[in-house]
């Protein structure tokens, strides 16, 4: 008896909906998962309406299915079961079946099947369709708590843009009157106090002068993807064409020559292509040697993005500081040495994640460095002839 009372202890308790017509085959199968150490509960259904009845009062672990019933086929229980969402596994117990239906009918959406001359397979079969049901609803889970946090994250990074442009924009107009007025201070009365009195206006005139670089720059960090415009087919030449007009004095002031071969159109926002080449291009000639500045951009294609290379021959960056140059307001330098808030970079890497792409920085092997970065290529990708010619040059003259 103790051995008896610790088998049903083991018993698995199995609540299933049989479709099925013959009372003698209903009890075979009953009487199989039960030698299989199943504790079994069931419901009988033998017609379209007795099967939606039972599965909306009761839920069941498993569904057993005769294939052909007088009044019903088993397979149309699956259907059934789609339609009221549910997860619960159908196999298929029946009597005669070939190969190429019961394929038919595994693809149709039937967990298993199982011949009612070969029932010592039925607890197997159940078992195995309740693991994988199992698994499915966890992945199920797991996917939406995905999405939610997905989502979470996606309002909280919303939130703080607005955050951001809402704050820098409100405290542009205090700080330009701030920086007036100490401007006027300083231009008034330089000379009528003491030498320590115009130190302490300098420094606030030139404190409230960074502030005010600063929050511009914030502002322009937290516009990346408010007026970006659209993502169509973008011409990568004629965003170089812009930026490099956009940079003109700096390009004249510091002769810098900069070459390309021909450009790809990406699938992208023209504004924000020319903001990303202006700063790659912009910060190549401010991080300059004592030597000419050079900049060679470039691309290659892999499989349905272009990899972009904007390449200089200036100062480089250190292997440790490859990944800290793209996070906001990161210096490398002094202000004495560069001038810029470190902002430059950090919108690179946000316009290029905004077109799915990715962006890093490599040592060039002739001196200076190599930013790489992807873009998707346009949907019907094409370049132009007469656009440029290979390596077509751009300098101060």
């Amino acid at each position: 008896m103790a051995a008896t009372a610790g088998e049903k202890a083991e018993r698995i308790k199995l609540h299933i909906l049989l479709i099925e017509d013959n009372p003698s085959d209903a009890e075979l199968e009953i009487a199989e998962l039960c030698r299989g150490s199943y504790e079994v509960r069931s419901d009988i259904a033998q017609t379209r309406e007795e099967v939606c009845k039972l599965l909306e009062q009761n839920s069941h672990d498993v569904v057993l299915a005769d294939y052909n019933l007088p009044h019903f086929r088993g397979m149309e229980a699956v259907e059934i079961i789609r339609q009221k969402n549910l997860s619960t596994p159908l196999i298929l117990v029946t009597g005669a079946l070939n190969g190429v239906t019961a394929v038919e009918c595994l693809k149709q959406g039937a967990t298993d099947y199982v011949l009612k001359d070969n029932l010592s397979r039925l607890p197997l079969c159940v078992r195995r369709a309740l693991e994988e049901t199992r698994m499915k609803r966890e992945r199920q889970r797991a996917q939406e708590e995905l999405a939610k946090k997905v989502e979470e994250l996606a309002r909280s990074n919303r939130d703080l843009e607005q955050f951001a442009y809402v704050s820098s924009h409100d405290l542009q107009e205090p700080l330009r009157m701030v920086a007036a007025y100490t401007q006027l201070l300083a231009e008034r009365y330089r000379g009528q106090l003491d030498e320590k009195a115009d130190r302490y206006i300098g420094y606030a005139v030139e404190g409230a002068l960074r502030m005010q670089a600063l929050i511009e720059d914030l502002l322009a960090f937290s516009r990346i993807g408010r007026n970006g415009g659209e993502h169509t087919a973008t011409d990568c030449n004629a965003a170089v064409d812009e930026a490099l007009r956009n940079l003109a004095a700096a390009v004249r002031d510091s002769g810098v020559i900069v070459t390309r071969g021909q450009l790809p159109f990406v699938q992208g926002s023209h504004f924000q292509l020319v903001q990303l080449f202006q700063n790659l291009i912009g910060n190549a000639i401010k991080f300059r040697k004592g030597q000419p500045p050079m900049v060679k951009v470039s691309a290659e294609q892999k499989d349905d993005e272009w990899q972009i290379a904007v390449e200089d021959n200036g100062i480089g960056i250190a292997t440790e500081h490859r990944e800290q140059i793209f996070v906001i307001f990161q210096r490398l330098h002094t202000r004495e040495e560069y001038t810029g808030n470190g902002v430059g970079l950090a919108i690179c890497k946000k316009i290029v994640e905004q077109h799915g792409g990715s962006i890093w920085v490599e040592a060039n092997p002739k001196g200076g460095s190599i930013f790489r970065f992807t873009l998707r290529a346009a949907a019907a990708d094409r370049t132009r002839d007469d656009h440029h010619e290979a390596f077509a040059a751009y300098s101060a003259g």
